[in-house]
């Protein structure tokens, strides 16, 4: 296979490279031992990277069952039942459902509330904070790796290279607020119960059909402005996010090592959006004006830890122009990166 072909013309050309194993996840499906649970999988993120352990697994000799948890309003069970994962329908925040599920020495959790945050701060804190609790509780003997988000740190200054991972904390809004609220409850389990726990703080994974990149090629393609109150932004393909996710269980620790995912460059909104307009044969307008902050992550460590991306920021401009210049189907789920206050 081609990982990066010039285009990509269909989503099962997008699905299969969203899901190949790097040689190095390999070897980490390869050493982990037992099956694997993901709790939260019916997300945007969670059907790949769950089909990438399956495929690497497999290719790594590994015979381990691998459970997809969620309440699967969607009814996209199917298409992961036929990719090799068990569907486990469950209310993550009822304990006598979270009772039931399989043991599994290996725990990736995914779940969380964004979203309509605002509107329900009580439900984005029960998802975020208490349930977090509740599943160490229930995998008190298992390695976890969980989702976190780089919305933790707050806005930093654009010269400054991002957020790193050793940064002061400083969340704007009840979600990320709550956010720092799953961070804290899972620290404190690990601690207490020795579970070895990786927080994964990611900024912005990208597969063509939502991701920063999108939204931005939609609102040229759409003749609309672009808003520049969030002048900078990171982004990672997301095959590249689900391999770094993989191999975070080569180094999960007594207490938790953080890990900011997401690609190496800090990219400029107008210089993107202007990259965009000429593979899309539009123009691009602005709004506004570049703030001297936005919300960044420092991939150092993260690369470091767990390996390079495999596609380039400019690669991945590159695709999102042509998959949405000639009309691939996208998710309808706008990431709202230019969001400062919080509110989402």
């Amino acid at each position: 296979m081609v990982l990066t072909p010039p285009t990509i013309e269909s989503e099962d050309q997008l699905d299969d490279l969203l899901i190949e194993p790097t040689p190095e996840v390999i070897k980490s499906m390869g050493r982990l031992d037992g099956d694997i649970v993901i709790l939260g999988i019916a997300g945007k993120m969670g059907p790949s990277l769950a089909r990438m352990a399956r495929r690497a697994s497999d290719a790594a000799g590994v015979g381990r069952k691998i459970f997809g948890v969620a309440r699967f309003s969607s009814g996209d069970r199917g298409k992961l039942e036929a990719h090799g994962i068990e569907t486990i329908p469950c209310d993550l925040l009822n304990e006598d459902d979270v009772a039931q599920l399989p043991d599994a020495p290996n725990v990736i959790f995914m779940a969380g509330r964004k979203f309509g945050s605002a509107a329900d701060q009580a439900a984005t804190w029960a998802i975020n904070s208490y349930l977090p609790g509740l599943i160490c509780r229930r995998y008190r003997s298992s390695r976890i790796v969980a989702f976190s988000t780089g919305n933790v740190y707050g806005l930093s200054p654009i010269d400054g290279g991002g957020s790193k991972e050793t940064d002061a904390l400083e969340p704007v809004g009840e979600y990320a607020m709550s956010c720092l609220g799953r961070e804290r409850a899972f620290e404190h389990f690990s601690r207490s119960l020795e579970i070895p726990l990786a927080l994964i703080r990611l900024n912005y994974a990208c597969d063509l059909r939502y991701g920063v990149l999108v939204d931005l090629a939609q609102r040229i393609a759409a003749g609309e402005t672009v808003d520049l109150s969030m002048g900078y932004f990171n982004t990672i393909w997301q095959g590249d996010a689900n391999a770094m996710v993989l191999r975070a269980f080569d180094h999960v620790a007594v207490p938790p090592i953080v890990v900011n995912v997401t690609g190496p460059e800090i990219l400029s909104v107008r210089t993107v959006c202007e990259r965009l307009a000429r593979l899309m044969n539009k123009t691009a307008r602005f709004t506004g004006a570049e703030p001297a902050t936005a919300l960044l992550s420092n991939a150092q460590r993260g690369l470091e830890l767990l390996g390079p991306p495999r596609v380039s920021a400019d690669q991945l401009i590159e695709w999102v122009g042509y998959w949405v210049s000639r009309g691939g189907r996208t998710l309808g789920k706008p990431t709202n990166f230019e969001v400062r206050d919080g509110r989402f």
